[in-house]
């Protein structure tokens, strides 16, 4: 209807997506249009996505878009939403494991699944990097991820401020190494590479660094850097969590 102002990212994010119902039956949906601007920042990045590249895209006038969406700050609030999709079903199933290994308790397996759930998708979508820092519209499938983080931490004795950081410690975690991952496969081996040489004519200098490089296990094979800090960030809060189930 003429003279209606333009939606707000969260109407899109939240209301009705249906299709513009003045004028000609429209080729394009909002779900295509945030999917091939989904795949374009995938291909070439954030920084080369613009309604006009889009348009080509698509195959239509810049100003097509417009009937669908205000413009790119709205765009770049559903792609985010769109993009992290729905979030994982941690379910409590059995797990089975060696005699000597002890069954990690329900809430730690599920959260450890989130954060690789996490890590999975920033790696898939780089771009997303850019778009999850500062105050921001929430779209549904963001708010499911929040769910999903905190319904593990429901039952264990912590406030709701201390779930919500847990969940912002797993997420910050997942996010730093998906984006030190962004620079390539093989970057922290080359990177350690590189410092070695570096490092071995100012050994005394930097004795325990040099040291801490060549050791085996070490930067080398550092591809279990996720779940050791999903581990150590999980044990903080098991005991956390035992001191107050003591209290």
């Amino acid at each position: 209807m003429e003279g209606m102002p333009s939606p707000t990212a969260l109407d899109l994010l939240w209301g009705t997506r249906d299709r513009p119902r003045r004028g000609p039956k429209p080729s394009l949906t909002l779900e295509r249009i945030v999917g091939e601007a989904i795949a374009l920042a995938d291909a070439e990045g954030l920084a080369n996505l613009s309604m006009q590249r889009l348009a080509e895209r698509l195959g239509c006038a810049k100003m097509a878009l417009y009937r669908y969406l205000p413009g790119k700050s709205e765009l770049t609030a559903l792609m985010l939403d769109f993009g992290m999709g729905a979030a994982p079903g941690l379910v409590d199933s059995e797990v089975v494991v060696a005699e000597d290994v002890p069954a990690e308790p329900p809430w730690r397996r599920q959260l450890r699944d989130w954060t690789v759930a996490v890590h999975r998708g920033m790696l898939t979508h780089p771009w997303m990097h850019e778009l999850v820092v500062g105050v921001r519209p929430l779209g549904p499938n963001e708010i499911g991820w929040f769910e999903a983080g905190l319904t593990p931490l429901a039952e264990t004795g912590l406030s709701g401020p201390e779930r919500l950081d847990a969940i912002a410690l797993l997420a910050g975690h997942a996010r730093a190494l998906a984006q030190q991952a962004a620079g390539g496969p093989g970057l922290e081996s080359e990177m350690a590479r590189q410092l070695a040489a570096t490092l071995s004519a100012r050994a005394d200098r930097y004795p325990h660094t040099l040291a801490a490089f060549a050791e085996p296990g070490g930067p080398g094979a550092r591809d279990n850097a996720l779940n050791f800090g999903i581990d150590r960030i999980l044990d903080g809060l098991a005991a956390l969590m035992a001191t107050r189930a003591g209290d």
